[in-house]
């Protein structure tokens, strides 16, 4: 299956989630900190409406501070009922707007996180297939796009899933369920609870610690994904899932 089709799916599947909730649920914090499931699901679509200009405004306006920019914007999003949000993810469920020169890796990777950040405080849970947690396990652990703000958060670091068999990187282990242990290596705190190894007080420690990086540093990111993006193949509107070929 494409990764395309999959974030096609993955955008109706929030929006069917997001159509079901109550009031209460919606005002639920997320495991975004500061987030609550609302603000999550107009994040989603600010993309969708301003597909790569948001990319390109944020480098101009705030020197390539993506958490500074999607913050503004997703409070902005935030006030359209809930119903306008669903509206739009699923009007732009098939946008094909990617990362400039990234692909539809980190797309989907995004989607499926913030599926999580929102499906998790409310204890609906559902069954991911592992080809899509695939996808966003080996963008997160190979060439994050700058956007997720990595850094050296898993240096020197083996990560191991315990229900699906992936493994990354040598040292010290973190292990746990691949959904757990997405959730961890994407900074979330709410996943170190479910995780264990002997590599994983020194990822909570450096979640806990993350330093803003500055702007040298913030506008060096775009730059080397232009100079060394990833493979032909994982950025075509054809490519698909780790293993599918």
């Amino acid at each position: 299956m494409r990764v395309f089709d999959m974030i096609v799916d993955e955008r109706h599947r929030a929006a069917d989630l997001l159509d079901g909730l109550t009031a209460e649920q919606l005002r639920r914090p997320s495991l975004c900190a500061g987030w609550t499931v609302h603000d999550v699901a107009a994040h989603l679509t600010t993309y969708l409406r301003f597909g790569q200009l948001k990319i390109y405004a944020a480098i101009v306006t705030t020197g390539a501070d993506f958490d500074r920019f999607n913050l503004r914007l997703t409070r902005r999003a935030a006030r359209l009922p809930i119903e306008e949000i669903v509206a739009t993810l699923r009007r732009h469920a098939g946008s094909r707007t990617t990362i400039p020169r990234s692909g539809y890796d980190p797309v989907l990777t995004d989607v499926l996180l913030h599926d999580l950040d929102m499906r998790v405080p409310l204890n609906i849970a559902r069954d991911i297939p592992e080809e899509r947690l695939r996808v966003a396990f080996r963008h997160l652990t190979d060439q994050p796009s700058p956007g997720y703000t990595m850094g050296d958060r898993l240096h020197g670091l083996r990560l191991e899933a315990t229900d699906t068999g992936w493994t990354h990187g040598s040292g010290p282990v973190v292990r746990g369920r691949a959904e757990a242990l997405l959730l961890g290596i994407g900074g979330r705190p709410w996943a170190f609870d479910q995780l264990t190894g002997d590599g994983l007080a020194l990822l909570r420690t450096r979640v806990r610690n993350r330093t803003r990086p500055g702007t040298i540093r913030r506008l060096m990111a775009p730059l080397r994904v232009l100079a060394s993006p990833p493979p032909r193949d994982r950025r075509s509107r054809d490519a698909g899932a780790p293993g599918a070929r």
